[in-house]
């Protein structure tokens, strides 16, 4: 049987890698049972671009971020001949909001697939409870390493017990004698502790470090041992912070004879040398929800005493005298234990016999049996799934995903307005409308993507627009390029979509700095909010206010701005609508889809029919208006379309594609109907060439974005507003292709 494997793999220094590569060589030691072959295959998961000297049995990588690798990951294992699928997941290993790319991939499979869940958290959030269950209804069978794993699947996700197999943790089949081992070390005359595993605030190693004063008054020979780097992550966004507080911490306590740091990935050979030598195995996490610790699992394999705080693994399994537990946080009562058991050998080697005897159960050997005994039922029992049904949109037809274009647009002062050609335009300067869209493209492109050039880039746009507040609240729009302001006060449109930047900022940034600036601006400008007059400036400004809403759903002076706002809309709506001409003035224009958009937001947080009336009614008319011939064609801007007259079919720009998109993103928001997001994926394509002259606004060389397009062709100009609408889409469009693939 051919398997094809998913999951991280080595050399990535990772716990679900080193899983994944022992599951694989535990399978396909069993493969004289003719139920794995030698063909069988890793598809790695690498990170943040990472590149990895992979061995041969890995034959397909997806990049973590790159939506694109994980549909051509599906055409690739479609044919190759594989007959299962054995997946592992984790929150973290694939990209895409709480790991939604990885839906489309198993969605596309036409083989049956296991899924191993290394984590079932106990309070998901609405969108990491949706994941888990699309993946749970798509696996034809769940594989999951403990039995509160087993409760939490069938009374919190709701999945049938008859679809889950419990497949306890594997361990290497590897034992050392422990006098041998530590005469090795040179460690004879020390009684040795040991945590191993990669390090962040999440592991309590400080817990241990502070109980060891108490520990060594009568045993002066105990050594602490910390094994492990620094989890990638937690290195990326604080660096080496945590361990250096516990290396202060240990001089502080004067323990420097009484740890040692090793910090090092070693291999399992090294690590299992380390847990034999060791007299006493701690885990002494900070918090219960751990539902499969791979270390411990190795310590009772290699036969360790194990002290543990009570986290929902450890609980279960060092059960019926397997280990011992303490409380979280409890440096005295590990204290107290640490001091009875080094005064009682007999009970060390209780401890030790206990797990060393569970540990005889679970090695790898046994556990591939498990799963391939696993992988035969089900191919047997279900023949390879028929080929999904086509789907509206395949985000293999998007084109990679470049910021090019916007970094060759962007100096240290903010983005450039215009561009000759592909080539930047230093006379006309900056504004503000672009540098506000040039935040929220990359807070976007940074919070699905990952990209270090939006994370550079952010704080550069961000900074200009901090620049241009007046001390009223107000913003400039011009700035020349040397610096000059080129006038006192901006338009509406630039206020309002600046707040809508702002706002964006707030509801989705993790960054302190960037909050705190974006929060100063944006309450400062929200003096002006109710005294907007134009209904654009109004609607950008609602959708800002009711992106912040979403953070801070408390604040209830912002939300009486934004009713406030929501009903002079409606006003505008009822004063100028007919049973012919469902609309807010007596004419289409331009960045049309944000009049509904905005009410379509304010719907979903306030729930008032009135509002959600006016927003359906007028999204409905503006598609009927543009999008009935299975293409988008927004409102030309050379004449508009006035009510009673003929409407104008060029000039269009890309500002009013996006707005459109927007506004149907936020419709299947509000309603779960997903002929919105097909709707969405429509109009999309309007910036791929399926408009009114058959032509590509996106340029392949520059990865910009033409200025949209006449009766005469396309303006070969590509500026900022019209490539950053683009970008905008194209990360919308995948953000709905994920909510697509979840319904």
């Amino acid at each position: 049987m051919k398997t094809a494997f998913i999951g991280t793999y080595p050399p990535r220094e990772c716990g679900i890698g080193t899983f994944t590569n022992d599951l694989y060589n535990a399978m396909l030691k069993n493969r004289s049972s003719n139920t794995i072959d030698d063909d069988s295959y890793i598809v790695a998961i690498s990170d943040h671009n990472n590149m990895y000297d992979y061995g041969d049995e890995v034959k397909f990588t997806i990049r973590q971020e790159h939506q694109r690798d994980y549909l051509n990951a599906a055409d690739f294992i479609n044919i190759s001949g594989a007959d299962v699928c054995v997946l592992q997941h984790e929150f973290g290993i694939f990209g895409g909001e709480d790991g939604a790319h990885v839906l489309p991939l198993l969605q596309r499979l036409n083989i049956p697939v296991i899924v191993t869940l290394h984590t079932v958290l106990k309070t998901p959030s609405f969108g990491q409870k949706s994941v888990m269950q699309r993946i749970c209804s798509i696996a034809q069978k769940v594989v999951v390493m403990s039995h509160k794993a087993v409760d939490f699947l069938t009374s919190i996700y709701d999945l049938d017990k008859d679809k889950i197999e419990l497949i306890e943790h594997g361990v290497p089949d590897i034992q050392f004698d422990q006098q041998t081992i530590k005469k090795e070390f040179n460690l004879q005359d020390k009684k040795l502790l040991l945590t191993f595993g990669l390090l962040g605030r999440s592991k309590g190693i400080e817990t241990v470090i502070k109980a060891l004063p108490k520990a060594i008054q009568d045993h002066p020979e105990v050594l602490y041992i910390v094994l492990g780097k620094t989890h990638p992550n937690v290195v990326r966004e604080s660096g080496e912070e945590y361990r250096y507080y516990l290396r202060s911490l240990v001089s502080e306590l004067n323990l420097e004879k009484h740890v040692i740091f090793v910090n090092e990935y070693v291999s399992q050979q090294e690590l299992f040398k380390y847990l034999s030598a060791c007299d006493i195995y701690i885990t002494p996490y900070v918090n219960e929800a751990q539902i499969t610790s791979g270390t411990l699992t190795y310590a009772a394999g290699a036969g360790a005493a194990i002290l543990s705080t009570p986290y929902w693994h450890a609980a279960e399994l060092l059960a019926e005298g397997k280990g011992k537990l303490f409380d979280f946080r409890d440096a005295d009562g590990l204290a107290v234990i640490l001091e009875e058991l080094l005064n009682n050998p007999q009970e060390l080697k209780k401890l030790r016999k206990q797990a060393l005897d569970y540990g005889r159960g679970i090695t790898w050997s046994k556990t591939g049996q498990k799963y391939v005994k696993l992988a035969h039922q089900i191919s047997k029992r279900l023949n390879k799934k028929t080929i999904q049904e086509s789907k509206p949109f395949s985000p293999q037809v998007l084109p990679p995903f470049s910021l090019l274009h916007i970094k060759h647009l962007s100096d240290d002062t903010g983005i450039l307005q215009h561009s000759k050609f592909g080539i930047p335009n230093l006379k006309e300067g900056y504004c503000l409308d672009d540098n506000a869209r040039g935040l929220l493209m990359a807070t976007m492109a940074y919070n699905q993507k990952k990209d270090e050039l939006a994370k550079y880039l952010a704080p550069i746009y961000l900074s200009y627009i901090h620049y241009m507040q007046n001390d009223d609240g107000t913003f400039r729009n011009f700035l020349s390029f040397d610096r000059r302001f080129l006038d006192e006060v901006g338009s509406e449109d630039s206020f309002g979509r600046t707040a809508w930047a702002l706002g964006y900022l707030l509801g989705n940034t993790k960054s302190n700095a960037y909050y705190k600036t974006a929060e100063m601006m944006f309450f400062k400008a929200s003096e002006n909010f109710v005294k907007l007059k134009s209904i654009r400036g109004m609607a950008n400004t609602m959708v800002g206010i009711s992106h912040y809403l979403k953070s801070r759903p408390s604040d209830e002076a912002m939300r009486n701005i934004l009713k406030e706002l929501s009903n002079r809309l409606v006003q505008h709506y009822e004063e100028n609508s007919s049973p012919d001409w469902q609309w807010f003035e007596p004419l289409l224009a331009y960045d049309n889809g944000m009049l509904p958009l905005a009410l379509l937001h304010a719907a979903e947080i306030f729930r008032n029919e009135k509002v959600q009336k006016a927003a359906t009614e007028s999204m409905d008319f503006l598609t009927k208006n543009t999008l009935n011939n299975g293409y988008l064609s927004v409102i030309g801007n050379k004449k508009w379309y006035h009510k009673g007259q003929e409407r104008s079919v060029f000039s269009q720009q890309p500002i009013d594609a996006m707005a459109m998109m927007l506004m149907y993103y936020q419709a299947f928001q509000l309603t779960q109907n997903k002929k919105h997001l097909e709707n969405l994926f429509t109009s999309f394509m309007w910036f791929l060439g399926k408009n009114e002259i058959q032509a590509s606004l996106y340029d392949f060389e520059t990865k910009g974005c033409y200025d949209g397009f006449d009766e005469e062709g396309v303006n070969q100009n590509l500026g900022a507003e019209s490539s950053l609408a683009y970008l905008i889409s194209h990360l919308l469009t995948l953000q709905a292709f994920e909510e697509y693939e979840k319904n």
